[in-house]
């Protein structure tokens, strides 16, 4: 479904492919104008030209979230562009190795969760800020179905979603009388990049991951961004605090 976001500002991180590209282009077609970031600034350069592509309005900078001086920068130039964020997906995020919690890498653990969960605050602080002083603003955070049930092998992954989804929650309630919105989205597993990069490893890992899923397929990032410009349009606009699943119905089983 196309929205009506012609002149809406929104920001997202992680938009170099995936899943943060898929919404990229979703707000986009809505009309939208797009504040852009990502470590990867060829893969967001890339996105960007697919959004102009389409007489879309978009521009990009490379950040890195686990910075905060970074995130405030990017949200000020975002800000100073455009005016105003309107919209804000949290995006940004890692996948951490297969390990059993007692082997699992400390260093792995650490960039796990300052990516996936410090990551994510630091975009909400400022994001936050910026809406507080517009008086609106929508915020959709990228959680996980890891966020909802446990995850074997991927301690640091589950852990940092499940603190995704609290964190969300709990910034509702503080900010859903002030104009602002809050609420995450748990996809399930998606055909990303990320995906690719462990079927490389092992030819069967997707038809492994396939069989767990009730549906009995992969969720795709047109999905996921589907889900995440519903809970920015108005129809959602009696929805706070809620953790939307997208997961073929793992969670049901």
């Amino acid at each position: 479904m196309i929205y009506p976001f012609t002149d809406r500002v929104a920001l997202v991180t992680g938009a170099a492919s995936g899943i943060g590209r898929a919404i990229a282009l979703a707000f986009a077609e809505s009309g939208a104008r797009l504040w852009l970031s990502d470590l990867d600034q060829a893969g967001g350069e890339q996105t960007v030209q697919m959004v102009r592509q389409s007489s879309g309005v978009a521009k990009f900078v490379q950040a890195d979230v686990t910075q905060p001086q970074q995130v405030a920068a990017m949200i000020g130039a975002a800000v100073e562009s455009y005016g105003r964020i309107d919209f804000a997906a949290n995006n940004a995020g890692v996948g951490g190795p297969r390990q059993r919690t007692v082997d699992y890498p400390l260093d792995d653990w650490r960039k796990v969760i300052d990516v996936n969960l410090n990551g994510v605050w630091y975009c909400m602080r400022s994001e936050i800020a910026q809406m507080l002083k517009q008086g609106q603003g929508v915020i959709v955070n990228l959680a996980s179905v890891a966020g909802l049930v446990g995850f074997p092998s991927h301690a640091a992954y589950a852990a940092s979603k499940h603190a995704v989804v609290g964190l969300t929650k709990t910034a509702a309630l503080e900010y859903v009388r002030k104009g602002i919105r809050i609420n995450a989205v748990c996809p399930g597993f998606t055909d990303t990049p990320m995906i690719e990069q462990e079927r490389q490893r092992d030819p069967q890992y997707a038809q492994r991951l396939i069989m767990g899923v009730p549906a009995r397929r992969l969720g795709q990032p047109q999905e996921v961004a589907a889900a995440v410009l519903y809970l920015c349009s108005d129809q959602a606009g009696f929805i706070a605090g809620h953790t939307l699943v997208l997961d073929g119905g793992i969670v049901a089983g």
